[in-house]
């Protein structure tokens, strides 16, 4: 069976940007916490229904037993569908019989944050791991570089500078490595 191309991970496209900005209050967001594997199938749905979300999806490169290289998309939040709408969108999404649990987000403006410094590390290009657990460390920016402008505190893996951008909500991340960036220190 061949790998499908990568779908569209936010529906509409411009959802992130408008987020927030003059949108009706009885609006909110949601974290739909889906059941195993079913990510993308939600996300078709919620496309078909019209319904705003977002989930990052980020490459993954994995050998056939042939040593042929595949490129997929996974989530890079297993098991999570971020959804903004009302309480019928709501209503819609748990239709799907793909949702286990829906969550509310209690701080909106922070989760907005973090997931638009999410889309633009995934955008960049850079390698990214994701990081489920996050860890005490200096807070930085980033001031050149291809991640100019994020946010995140560096951490040490296996040797290496990256910085880790986190969704607080979650309590989860993704990392990038540090390099050819200038970074300023952010004082809490």
């Amino acid at each position: 069976m061949p790998i499908l191309p990568k779908e569209p991970d936010v529906y509409p496209p411009d959802l992130l940007e408008r987020a927030g900005a003059d949108e009706p209050c009885e609006a909110t967001w949601w974290g739909l916490y889906t059941l195993a594997r079913r990510e993308k199938e939600l996300m078709r749905r919620l496309r078909a229904m019209h319904v705003p979300f977002y989930c990052p999806l980020v490459p993954r490169r994995s050998r056939t037993p042939k040593g042929r290289i595949c490129v997929s998309h996974v989530p890079l939040f297993a098991s999570y569908v971020f959804l903004y709408g009302n309480h019928d969108d709501r209503r819609q999404a748990l239709s799907t019989n793909c949702v286990a649990r829906c969550l509310p987000v209690v701080d909106a403006s922070q989760l907005i944050h973090d997931l638009r410094q999410i889309h633009q590390l995934i955008e960049s290009g850079a390698p990214i791991l994701p990081e489920s657990r996050l860890h005490a460390g200096m807070r930085v920016r980033i001031r050149s570089g291809v991640l100019a402008g994020l946010e995140g505190v560096v951490i040490r893996r296996q040797g290496e500078e990256r910085l880790l951008v986190s969704v607080s909500f979650l309590q989860r991340g993704a990392s990038a490595l540090l390099e050819d960036c200038q970074v300023e220190r952010i004082d809490a």
